[in-house]
């Protein structure tokens, strides 16, 4: 059993060189804005959620992205409102998007 119910990690790398990376699309921001989100929502507490960034998860190219554990469940995403729908189904509704995901199951 994992200590937190689902452990969130938004990759927010930034490469040096100039290609294509997750903070090119303002991965913190979002990091930041789905720690908030949950913190109010409270799936912070008593192990349900964790919100982190992560370096780099070595999928650029396909990115922004986050990856959800303990599933392994990788999305990407355009906007705090996909952002909001992760948090709504996968989160709360122990849903995963399926539309946002990048490797559907």
């Amino acid at each position: 059993m994992s200590y937190y119910q689902y452990h969130v990690f938004f990759c927010t790398n930034q490469r040096a060189d100039g290609e294509s990376c997750c903070a090119q699309f303002d991965a913190q921001a979002m990091r930041d804005y789905a720690k908030q989100r949950t913190k109010a929502l409270g799936l912070h507490k008593d192990g349900k959620s964790r919100i982190n960034a992560a370096g780099c998860l070595n999928r650029c190219a396909e990115g922004p992205v986050i990856v959800v554990y303990p599933e392994a469940i990788w999305y990407t995403y355009v906007d705090q409102e996909d952002i909001d729908e992760i948090i709504e189904s996968h989160l709360q509704h122990d849903k995963p998007v399926k539309r946002l995901m990048l490797d559907p199951q």
